[in-house]
Parts: C-alpha cells; sequence; structure tokens
C-alpha cells in the first residue's frame, strides 16, 4: 500500500490497524512537521518502523506549523507533505492533526511504540505519558547530525542572498 492509498482519515487508520493487529502486527506511531523532507527525516522513519510492523506518521496541518514555526512555514502544503511521507517505504499509513500536540491522534490509535527523534527526550511530551498510560512503549530514536529543514532554509538563504 503505497502512495495517495496511504493517506487517510483518522478513524480509517484506526480501523486498518484493528485488522492489521488481529494479525499479531505492533504498530509505531510518529508524528512532526515534516517540512522540507530530508534525509534527517528519512533516518527517523527508517528507524522508527524497526521498531514494529507497521508504522503511521502524523502530521502536523499547515495551520499548527505556523503557530510552532512562525511566518513564512510550512514551505511545503500539508497535501504535498502527506504525499512525499506515503510514498517512503517504510511508511504505511500518513494522518493529519491540527493540534498542538497529537494527543487525539495517540488515543485513537493507542500504538505499541511511539516514536520521537532523540532531541524530544528533555521536553514534555503530554502525548508520550498517554502512550504509555495505554500500555505503548516511547523511544527516542537517534537523529542523523546535520539535517534540519531551519537548516535547509538557512542555507537556501545564504546562498541566494535572502
Amino acid at each position: 500500500m503505497k502512495g495517495s492509498d496511504s493517506v487517510m482519515a483518522l478513524e480509517a487508520v484506526g480501523r486498518a490497524l484493528a485488522l492489521r493487529r488481529q494479525h499479531g502486527e505492533r504498530v509505531v506511531l510518529t508524528n512532526g512537521c515534516f517540512d522540507l523532507l530530508h534525509p534527517g527525516h528519512l533516518d527517523i522513519l527508517r528507524q522508527a518502523r524497526e521498531q514494529g510492523d507497521c508504522l503511521v506518521v502524523a502530521v502536523n496541518t499547515d495551520e499548527s506549523v505556523r503557530r510552532l514555526k512562525g511566518a513564512g512555514r510550512p514551505v511545503t502544503l500539508l497535501a504535498e507533505r502527506m504525499e512525499l511521507l506515503a510514498a517512503v517505504r517504510w511508511v504505511d499509513y500518513v494522518v493529519s492533526f491540527d493540534e498542538e500536540t497529537p494527543i487525539e491522534v495517540v488515543r485513537e490509535l493507542q500504538p505499541e511504540v511511539y516514536a520521537k527523534g532523540a532531541d524530544w527526550r528533555s521536553r514534555p511530551l503530554i502525548e508520550a505519558d498517554l502512550a504509555r498510560e495505554l500500555g505503548g512503549e516511547v523511544i527516542f530514536l537517534d537523529l542523523l547530525p546535520g539535517y534540519s529543514t531551519t537548516q535547509i532554509i538557512d542555507r537556501i538563504r545564504a546562498t541566494h542572498g535572502c
């Protein structure tokens, strides 16, 4: 299942996961803005998928990215970010969320594993607390050094004198 078939509403993903769990599959959930998809994102997705049998990626809506990152973000619109993520071989399902945290996604999908980049280890993650309460494991994944959307944007600005 790849491409547009992987981009689904939260409730539809929940139904699909119920079927997969009947076959003993372990569900992993990760989330983020995924603006200007880069090798660091891909490495996180690969690591997350290695933690289970099925990877769900929850993506911040354009409005929630603006609230988090400020004006001028996202660079890539939600539909485009979701399509790019759906095409990644380690990703099984892609959903969007508009809240500050993906707490409703965690509540609905109840992943066996909730995965975040290691840069989140020392930050409060209310959704991670919920994942644990629901019986899930929370893991922090190593970051690939030298990659961030902000660094890419800064490099473009420096190169083009912006």
